[in-house]
């Protein structure tokens, strides 16, 4: 009985070892995450005069605009648009390494260029995000940080979760609860909700309940999420659901960007074809036009009610932002062959089933009733911009 007594009460010394060291853990990462960028704006000399300086306005007229995802393709585009007109400007980004950070930090370069200050934060830490609201009353938040890719979601689901889920919910609640006054929210949705609907063009009000990738349905959820803030909380909300953007400064992980390496690379670029011989088709959208599209939705969104109370029944809209012009993917291979002088390698494959979907096509008569959009940016003239930028940028010459 003693060796019994004596061997549980060493099993419960070790026990409580693991559990300590568990717990001791769990303290040391959360207070790291939770003050890591606490600590890295604390030794960025003078960083809140910058973010004051950032956040003001050319005129009282201007908007007062926190950026999320500012140092991402679509976010230091329309970061840099807004601040061009007068706008005041913060931006808010955790440059993760879904691709080359390198270029996102290049991007940041360029909008430190434009006066423009870009917190390197989390939209997951919270902490973070109340200091913001504390410091800066911001009329609109362009929420634009996301897990973006149809593909990487099979190889890491997690990362969807917490940036498009738990993130949102993260800003949302922040937004809620200790913003005052409640600024209007503009997010970034994704043509990918439409998932397997055959009807085409995509229109807002056809079904979205059969996602095809994790991508996809992390953007629903996302979708269903500002419905339940709009409803307790009367906070004014517009989704835009992109289709399928492109042009300088891109992200490397989209067809015509790695399309363009692989052909100067003189590598083989695949080439998918859906079953029996069926072409693949996409909305591609020229970034300038997407950029007026959010820019429209920020001018036209409405007051959200008052703080952490929902005063009166609040804006909920959303709208798809793309060209309504698809174009097969071996006519865009052609004319980036035309535009880069030099004949690609193409491989025909069989689709793989990871949640791509064969074609998209939007129907944006809304957006152009309702903001006023309209593209105007066809695929040749927009490849050409972003040939120019791309040989540029990497220092490079296309072959004669």
């Amino acid at each position: 009985m003693a060796r019994f007594s004596g061997a549980n009460h060493y099993r419960f010394q070790i026990l409580w070892c693991c559990l300590f060291c568990i717990l001791l853990l769990c303290f040391i990462t959360n207070h790291s995450l939770l003050t890591n960028d606490d600590r890295r704006l604390r030794r960025s000399k003078g960083w809140e005069h910058r973010l004051r300086s950032s956040a003001h306005p050319r005129s009282s007229t201007g908007a007062t605009v926190l950026v999320t995802g500012a140092a991402g393709f679509i976010g230091s585009h329309v970061a840099v648009a807004l601040k061009n007109r007068g706008d005041g400007v913060v931006g808010l980004d955790n440059f993760n390494r879904y691709y080359d950070t390198t270029l996102k930090r290049a991007r940041q370069a360029k909008l430190e260029s434009a006066g423009l200050f870009i917190v390197d934060g989390d939209i997951n830490d919270r902490e973070i995000l109340k200091k913001l609201s504390n410091l800066i009353k911001f009329s609109h938040v362009m929420h634009l940080a996301a897990q973006a890719g149809v593909r990487q979601a099979m190889k890491n689901p997690s990362s969807y979760m917490d940036s498009n889920i738990y993130g949102f919910v993260s800003l949302l609640e922040v937004i809620c609860k200790y913003a005052k006054p409640m600024p209007a929210i503009i997010w970034a949705s994704s043509s990918s909700v439409y998932g397997l609907n055959s009807k085409v063009p995509f229109s807002e009000t056809d079904r979205t309940d059969q996602p095809a990738s994790l991508y996809a349905a992390s953007k629903k959820a996302g979708e269903e999420i500002a419905h339940t803030y709009n409803h307790i909380y009367g906070l004014s909300i517009t989704g835009l659901r992109f289709f399928t953007v492109y042009g300088p400064w891109g992200r490397p992980d989209m067809a015509y960007f790695f399309f363009t390496k692989n052909i100067l690379e003189g590598k083989p670029i695949e080439i998918y074809e859906g079953g029996k011989g069926g072409v693949i088709a996409r909305d591609f959208t020229y970034i300038d036009d997407i950029v007026k599209g959010c820019l429209a939705a920020l001018d036209t969104s409405e007051k959200s009610g008052g703080g952490g109370k929902k005063m009166r029944a609040a804006q909920l809209r959303v709208y798809n932002l793309g060209n309504s012009s698809p174009v097969e993917v071996g006519r865009l291979v052609s004319i980036l062959e035309r535009l880069l002088k030099v004949k690609a390698r193409r491989v025909a494959k069989a689709m793989p089933k990871n949640g791509d979907v064969m074609y998209t096509r939007a129907n944006i008569s809304l957006a152009e009733k309702e903001l006023g959009y309209k593209p105007t940016t066809d695929l040749k003239s927009g490849l050409e911009k972003f040939v120019k930028w791309y040989l540029r940028y990497y220092n490079q010459s296309s072959v004669n």
